[in-house]
C-alpha cells in the first residue's frame, strides 16, 4: 500500500493518477470530498489531519511507502507528527518534496529554511527516504490565466527573470519511480528543473504563439507584489517569498540539472510541452 499526502494538490493529485490502477493507494486529505474524483477499485481516500497524530497513525497503517507534502512553512509540528506515525505505522519509506533552494547556501530565507529543517527531520527518523527538489513549477503561470482571457496582459514581477521551472506531471513521474523502487532512489536528493532557463517574458512570448494572439507583459512593482502576497499568506511567508524572488532576479534559479532526462529516459518536458497542454485554460 502507497499513501500519498497532498492529493488535492498539483504533484499529489498527479502522482495519485499515474499511481491509480497499478496497486492500492491511499490518499490522505483534510476533506475526502475534494478528491472523490480520484478513488477508484484501487484507490481508496481517507480523512485526516497532519495536526492528529492517531489518525495519521491509522491512516498509515499497512503502509509501505509514503510521499509527504507539507505546506505551511510556520511550523514544524506536521513533518514531526507525519514522521513519528509513519515510524509507529511500520512504514519503510518515505518521499518527501521540498524545494531545490535548500542545496543553495545563500538561500536563507524562512521558507527555504523551513524546507531544510524538514529534511534533518526525516534523515533522523530512521526511516529510508527519498527527497524531491523541484524548482518552481511551471504551473504557477496558471495565475496568469484570467488576465490573459480578458485582457490580454500578463501581469508579473521580474519579467527578465530566467528561472530553470519544471513541469509538475514530471515531478510526479518521479514520484512514483521513488515510492516504487525503494532501492534505486533511497537515500538519495533529486534536484528537479525543467530543460531550460526561462523568463517570464519568454513564457509570455510562448503563450502568445501558441495562442496565436498579442499578449503584453506588463512588470509589478516590488511594493504591488508584496501587497499581493500579503492578501494570500501570513506577512513573514509573504517577506520569505519576496527575498527568495529577489535570489531569481539575480540570477540564482537558472541551473539546469539532468536529473530528470536520466532518471524517466527521456527529455524534461519544456515550458512550450506545458503551455501546449495547459492552453484551453488561456484561451478568451
Amino acid at each position: 500500500m502507497i499513501l500519498l499526502t497532498g492529493a488535492t494538490g498539483t504533484v499529489g493529485g498527479l502522482t495519485a493518477r499515474r499511481l491509480g490502477g497499478t496497486e492500492p493507494v491511499r490518499l490522505l486529505t483534510r476533506d475526502p470530498r475534494r478528491a472523490a474524483d480520484l478513488a477508484g477499485p484501487h484507490t481508496e481516500v481517507v480523512g485526516g489531519d497532519f495536526e492528529d497524530p492517531a489518525g495519521l497513525r491509522r491512516a498509515l497503517a499497512g503502509v509501505r511507502s509514503a510521499l509527504l507534502v507539507t505546506v505551511d512553512p510556520l511550523t514544524h509540528a506536521h513533518d514531526e507528527n507525519f514522521l513519528t506515525a509513519a515510524r509507529s505505522a511500520g512504514v519503510r519509506h518515505v518521499v518527501k518534496v521540498t524545494t531545490l533552494s535548500v542545496v543553495e547556501p545563500e538561500a536563507t530565507d524562512l521558507v527555504t529554511e523551513w524546507h531544510r529543517e524538514n529534511e534533518r527531520l526525516l534523515r533522523a527518523s530512521g526511516l529510508t527516504w527519498t527527497v524531491l527538489r523541484p524548482r518552481a513549477f511551471m504551473s504557477n503561470t496558471l495565475g496568469w490565466a484570467r488576465s490573459i482571457r480578458e485582457d490580454g496582459v500578463v501581469r508579473a514581477p521580474h519579467g527578465d527573470a530566467a528561472t530553470a521551472a519544471v513541469d509538475p506531471r514530471d515531478i510526479a513521474e518521479v514520484a512514483v519511480r521513488a515510492l516504487t523502487d525503494v532501492a534505486e532512489h533511497a537515500g538519495r536528493g533529486h534536484a528537479l528543473t525543467g530543460p531550460d532557463e526561462v523568463s517570464p517574458v519568454r513564457q509570455t512570448e510562448i503563450l502568445s504563439e501558441l495562442l496565436r494572439r498579442p499578449l503584453r507583459f506588463l512588470e509589478l512593482t516590488d511594493d504591488q507584489v508584496l501587497a499581493g502576497l500579503l492578501r494570500r499568506y501570513p506577512a513573514p511567508v509573504a517577506r520569505a517569498l519576496m527575498e527568495s524572488a529577489s535570489r531569481g532576479r539575480a540570477g540564482a534559479k537558472g541551473r539546469v540539472d539532468p536529473i530528470i532526462s536520466e532518471l524517466l529516459g527521456r527529455p524534461a518536458r519544456s515550458y512550450r510541452d506545458w503551455a501546449t497542454e495547459h492552453l484551453a485554460t488561456f484561451r478568451a
